[in-house]
Order: structure tokens, then C-alpha cells, then sequence
């Protein structure tokens, strides 16, 4: 069985232009948010990747009611207003921790 070479270029072109639709869609779906009410949510591997840190850390801020969450259809999802305030308060009870041993340890 032989193809000719402007069969094969012509199914060639279009295998090529398949690649790039589907692209464009594994493009849009892997930059898709869901939003609530104007606010960006975003899942566990969000967050696990922007904070950099493990799945049990995640459950222990989760637990301990330090970074509020939202389920959704048994998926867990966060507000990311929510995760910058819980960064901006675990970084200043960091700075005010070390300021106390600062101070204590000049005592």
C-alpha cells in the first residue's frame, strides 16, 4: 500500500491543525478558575503549589480553622482573598514572634 506525498502532507496538515485545536482547549481549560460571586476559587493543588507545602500541612490549617474553605459537590475549594489574608496574618504573627524573643532574650 503506497501513499503518494501529497496525500500524506495533505493528512499530515491535518493531523497538524487537530494538534493545534486541541491546544488552544487544553490551554484555555488549564487557565479556567471557577469563580464565585467575582472571586476567584481555587482547589487543594493551588494551594499546595503556591504555598509550598504538603497536603497535611494543608489539612492542619484546614482543621484548625486558620484557612477558611468552601466544599463544593465533595471538592474543597478556597477563596483566594482567603489564602492571601491567611499569608499576610501568618506572616506577621512570624514577625511578631521573633520581635517577643528579640526582646526576651535581652531581658
Amino acid at each position: 500500500m503506497n501513499i503518494d506525498r501529497m496525500e500524506f502532507m495533505a493528512w499530515m496538515e491535518r493531523i497538524m491543525e487537530r494538534f493545534d485545536i486541541l491546544m488552544e482547549v487544553a490551554g484555555s481549560a488549564k487557565n479556567q478558575h471557577t469563580n464565585i460571586d467575582g472571586e476567584e476559587l481555587l482547589d487543594n493543588q493551588d494551594i499546595l503549589q503556591m504555598l509550598k507545602i504538603s497536603t497535611r500541612s494543608l489539612q492542619r490549617y484546614r482543621s484548625s480553622g486558620k484557612l477558611p474553605y468552601y466544599t463544593i459537590s465533595g471538592k474543597i475549594y478556597y477563596k483566594k482573598s482567603d489564602v492571601h489574608q491567611f499569608v499576610r496574618e501568618s506572616f506577621t504573627s512570624a514577625t511578631i514572634q521573633k520581635r517577643q524573643r528579640g526582646t526576651n532574650s535581652d531581658n
